[in-house]
């Protein structure tokens, strides 16, 4: 990190790139920015806490609108949608840098992210952006252990991806249904699940939880809340994904062509 010099951080409030933040503010003090892009495909409340946080750090902070459903091809949710979006997302925010006079761009992808789908990461690779945590060897385990030494609050936050994740692919995306989705997540995170997916397959909600909250789920006045209260949403169906929680597993299918 000292030797970058300055450095924008993309930052969404999440576990990684708030470490990376408190690294880089730790070591660049005031040649640190932190970037946050905000649209229709990410959760607001997302955007809020990455503001509320780089603010209690005391780092200067930046929210920047993107266009992603504006990308030719991204809105039809091809297989290389996250590829398409990060090279738009990217090359933002190296106009950014470059107006700011900041050396590098620097993402948080760790160590795992090299072996998952992510087609996000080649666009980061074309484009030049660093990846301090990766280049360190850094794990997500590894990250959260020292996130709580440091005494961040993100140091145990359940991942949050992008809300194009919660459609299969092909699937067209739209505000109207990422707000949706969004609104569907809230009112089940209101009833105290915080580790959750809502996936949509059109008049299907398909719900994700960690086994440990299927009983709660389960339970008759749970069960007819939720039902109800993702039928007003627009939902015709509310089911229960019997295999629970699991990040991408809309890449089940791309895994299932192979």
């Amino acid at each position: 990190m000292s030797e970058m010099e300055s450095v924008l951080v993309a930052y969404s409030g999440g576990v990684d790139s708030t470490f990376l933040l408190a690294v880089a503010a730790e070591v660049l003090g005031n040649e640190v920015l932190a970037v946050t892009a905000t649209s229709p495909i990410r959760p607001r409340r997302e955007s809020d806490d990455a503001r509320a946080l780089a603010r209690r750090m005391g780092v200067r902070h930046l929210l920047v609108e993107t266009s992603e459903l504006m990308i030719p091809g991204f809105a039809s949710n091809p297989p290389d949608r996250c590829y398409l979006c990060k090279k738009k997302v990217f090359s933002d925010l190296l106009s950014v840098a470059e107006e700011r006079g900041l050396n590098h761009v620097a993402d948080g992808s760790i160590c795992e992210d090299a072996d998952a789908y992510r087609p996000g990461l080649r666009a980061v690779a074309e484009l030049g952006v660093r990846s301090p945590l990766r280049e360190a060897g850094f794990t997500k385990e590894a990250v959260r252990a020292r996130s709580r030494e440091m005494g961040l609050p993100t140091w145990n936050k359940p991942p949050s991806p992008c809300l194009v994740t919660r459609f299969p692919y092909g699937t067209a995306i739209t505000e109207d249904r990422l707000a949706r989705i969004e609104r569907a997540e809230q009112f089940l995170a209101g009833l105290g699940i915080n580790e959750l997916r809502v996936r949509d397959h059109g008049d299907v909600a398909r719900i994700e939880v960690p086994g440990r909250e299927t009983d709660r789920l389960l339970e008759n006045s749970n069960r007819e809340t939720i039902a109800a209260g993702l039928r007003n949403l627009g939902f015709l169906y509310v089911c229960l994904d019997l295999e629970g929680f699991r990040s991408g597993s809309m890449d089940e299918s791309l895994r299932k062509k192979g």
